[in-house]
């Protein structure tokens, strides 16, 4: 099998290496994480949590499983794996910080050449993105954590992706080995601007360049991937609002709007940066 799940986890209480026993991570130290039917470990101590239940919700995950599962962002998933795989030696480890239900690690995974064998770990704040990922695809190690207390060592990682997320990037800084690399997919300007155009009275441009990135990172390779997609149905439009922010920023005008369409077309426009760290160790 060419991927593996990543299992140098590191207890989110008191940084101490955790051990499988069975049903359970355990760490030296007597703490002890279930592992749940499906596979995945819930490493988000309440102290760490900002709301009860966070990040995407239960109906969102469902939304942007059937909207991904579909084919639409093919080509940002084509584009993130070449990003991604040049120069991965295998047992390489790789990190999805923000893997949401899990769509670019499994599209990863079935990247991956023959004869590479790859560690794979997905991380989510949202329990709901943790489960759906780990019925779908039992081979990655899947958590429940937060990007701000990655519960691995540090130096554990060669790849880390954060795809539409939320960066740490000291965080990512210590998790990444000397030679480890980022790689972070942004929306540029034009991304989905034909659903931003019907659903807000007026839209905020956004900034044409990618992120910008701290002095403790290098670019060593930027990428746009820009795409016309057809959305042919009423349903796949609402999985999309649904999957996205706009849900709850747009106005109910606008929402109004967006569910009377039967058929958008769209524009995908995304960056995609390749970092290291500046001061390799």
């Amino acid at each position: 099998m060419p991927v593996t799940a990543f299992d140098r986890l590191a207890c989110p209480l008191d940084g101490q290496p955790l051990t499988r026993q069975l049903h359970a991570w355990q760490c030296p130290q007597g703490h002890s994480f279930d592992i749940a039917r499906q596979g995945y470990v819930h490493l988000l101590p309440v102290q760490q949590k900002r709301s009860k239940d966070p990040g995407d919700s239960k109906a969102m995950v469902a939304a942007r499983q059937r909207f991904l599962n579909a084919g639409y962002y093919q080509c940002i998933a084509d584009a993130l794996n070449e990003a991604v795989l040049p120069e991965m030696a295998s047992g390489a480890a790789c990190l999805d910080a923000g893997c949401g239900e899990g769509y670019y690690l499994r599209q990863l995974g079935q990247a991956v050449p023959e004869g590479i064998d790859m560690q794979v770990i997905g991380l989510d704040v949202s329990k709901w993105a943790v489960l759906s990922a780990a019925k779908q695809d039992p081979a990655p190690s899947w958590v429940v954590g937060t990007n701000a207390h990655i519960p691995v060592p540090d130096s554990s990682l060669d790849r880390v992706l954060c795809v539409f997320g939320f960066p740490v990037y000291d965080e990512f800084a210590r998790i990444l080995g000397p030679a480890g690399r980022l790689v972070m997919v942004d929306p540029g300007p034009d991304h989905l601007r034909e659903l931003r155009d019907i659903i807000y009275p007026s839209i905020t441009e956004r900034p044409a360049g990618a992120r910008a990135v701290p002095e403790s990172f290098q670019v060593v390779n930027r990428e746009t991937v820009c795409e016309t997609i057809v959305l042919e149905d009423a349903s796949s439009i609402e999985d999309l609002l649904a999957m996205t922010p706009h849900l709850y920023r747009a106005p109910a005008e606008g929402l109004a709007r967006a569910a009377e369409l039967t058929r958008l077309q769209l524009t995908l426009d995304v960056r995609i940066q390749v970092l290291e760290l500046t001061e390799q160790t």
